[in-house]
């Protein structure tokens, strides 16, 4: 069960959060290692990250993935019931691990991006100060500890895009400070929540704030008390999620950072969403996460569809792979509302799935617009003939974000899909229309920018080199590895469905009026 807590010999998970933080510090503090090796630098503190996830994973026991392992819990502010306390269970280590896999493969992929070291080496320790702050935000246990990473992510995100995007100046400072303001809304909203646990809990104590006192402590709040927190977290949520319609601030991210940026923000930090969907609201508010399912699961339809017919009118690619992304993480809210064990599986291996396909897009479509001189879809034609690995594996890419049958998408949409279907067919149905669109938003881009004859000025584009295929190849096989050989994280995941799903968790009351309001 989730309320299981297993400490660990050696404590890994703050190790993980202190060495990319020191590395980023080391680059900015040292400008002869910033200005001489600072790429190099930067790409071995987070190969060697990766090396001590792996090592974390091996010290995990799979056999029981839905209890908190690697757990680390020291008195902090006791005044508060604050405390440093740091566990994971099975979907908090899988989301650490993809992304330290990304963060290489994202440093590699921009190797490039700069024409000053200098710049390149601050960029990176930006990568790296945010690295820590991902692997915090998935690893807490304390729930003050994970608004502290919720909020201190944003500053090198704004720097991120503000000042190392790819658009002109004032597009892309306006984008960051819509990114900011918008997540900071979110932010402070659910800081109204947590204040309100504290100050209307009947009991507290030094260790208040750990999840599982907070899931001792909040089923003796009032019905009322427990819907507000519920709809704070909820809007600071659907922010990063992002849901319609506070999704707006994506698409101007999108077309104004680097790609790199975009893989890291839409790939692994927008999941924070889902992940505090999963791990706050459904194991802290079951009894009000049930009686707000019907409001969820009508605004996720909603952002499928509008996120698929919304991606199939633009013009700028990468406004066009955030939009797709719009409406797969409707596909993830829909699978943790809809009241199924077997959908929130399929929600949490979206999680992972869409991470992969979503960074393969983002990164082939930079890779083209800086060939071509321009993100504007209709300046291209032919593409397919010019530049052949970019093309093909575009289009893997896109088939594996729309779930054809072997790649990585398929098996986490049929599960959200079976499951939604078994609890209301208008749901399952209209989700279904969207898996259409979706064939649409890839299929026609890939015409219009790929087949037929060369665009004028476009003959002479250079193809993808070995660095960039070399940055594809894991992509690529981890979308094929997910999509034939699903199992170990489908078991993995799925007795941490049996805990946190409504048809699981919820009383017989809210389950009833969750599945009067479905049907």
């Amino acid at each position: 069960m989730h309320n299981t807590l297993v400490e660990p010999a050696f404590p890994w998970l703050t190790l993980l959060v202190v060495l990319p933080a020191l590395g980023a510090l080391l680059l900015w503090a040292i400008p002869g290692l910033r200005k001489s090796s600072g790429k190099g630098f930067a790409l071995a503190v987070s190969l060697l990250e990766l090396g001590g996830a792996a090592a974390a994973a091996l010290a995990f026991d799979w056999s029981d993935p839905s209890a908190y392992q690697l757990v680390e819990s020291l008195s902090w502010i006791p005044q508060m019931g604050v405390s440093w306390s740091l566990g994971v269970n099975a979907l908090g280590l899988v989301m650490i691990l993809l992304a330290l896999a990304l963060v290489p493969i994202v440093l590699i992929a921009g190797w490039n991006d700069d024409e000053k070291d200098c710049d390149a080496a601050s960029y990176a320790g930006l990568v790296l100060f945010l690295e820590a702050f991902m692997v915090l935000i998935f690893a807490a246990y304390d729930l003050v500890v994970f608004y502290i990473a919720f909020e201190a992510m944003l500053i090198p995100l704004f720097l991120m895009i503000g000042r190392y995007g790819v658009g002109e100046e004032g597009a892309r400072r306006a984008a960051a400070m819509k990114f900011l303001l918008f997540s900071l809304a979110g932010g402070l909203v659910m800081l109204g929540g947590i204040v309100a646990l504290w100050a209307l809990a009947p009991e507290r104590s030094a260790l208040f704030f750990r999840l599982d006192s907070l899931a001792a402590t909040a089923p003796a709040l009032s019905g009322a008390v427990q819907m507000g927190v519920f709809a704070t977290f909820m809007v600071a949520f659907a922010i990063k999620a992002p849901m319609v319609p506070v999704h707006t601030w994506l698409p101007d991210t999108a077309a104004n950072a680097r790609p790199g940026t975009s893989v890291l923000l839409v790939g692994v930090l927008d999941k924070i969403g889902t992940f505090g969907m999963i791990t706050l609201c459904l194991r802290l508010f079951p009894d009000a996460a049930a009686q707000a399912a019907t409001v969820m699961c009508s605004l996720a339809v909603l952002s499928i569809l509008w996120g698929g017919l919304a991606a199939n009118g633009q013009d700028d690619i990468m406004r066009l792979v955030s939009y797709t992304s719009v409406s797969h993480f409707g596909f993830m809210v829909l699978g943790i509302f809809i009241g199924s064990d077997i959908a929130l599986v399929g929600a949490m291996f979206y999680m992972v799935a869409h991470g992969v396909s979503i960074a393969a897009m983002f990164l082939l479509s930079g890779w083209l617009a800086q060939r071509g001189g321009t993100q504007d879809m209709r300046e291209y034609s032919g593409m397919q003939r010019v530049t052949p690995y970019l093309a093909g594996l575009w289009l893997t890419a896109g088939l594996a974000s729309i779930a054809l049958p072997g790649l990585s998408g398929f098996v986490p949409e049929y599960l959200v899909l079976m499951g939604t279907w078994r609890q209301s067919v208008l749901l399952g149905a209209l989700a279904l229309l969207g898996v259409v669109i979706a064939a649409v938003y890839v299929m026609r881009p890939y015409k219009r920018v790929f087949t037929g004859g060369p665009a004028k000025g476009k003959e002479g584009l250079a193809d993808i080199g070995a660095r960039e295929r070399f940055v594809m190849a894991p992509l690529v096989v981890a979308m094929v590895v997910l999509g034939i050989w699903s199992a170990p994280l489908v078991n993995a995941l799925t007795p941490i469905s049996a805990d946190f799903a409504l048809g699981a968790s919820a009383p017989a009351q809210a389950q009833t009026l969750l599945e009067g309001s479905t049907k």
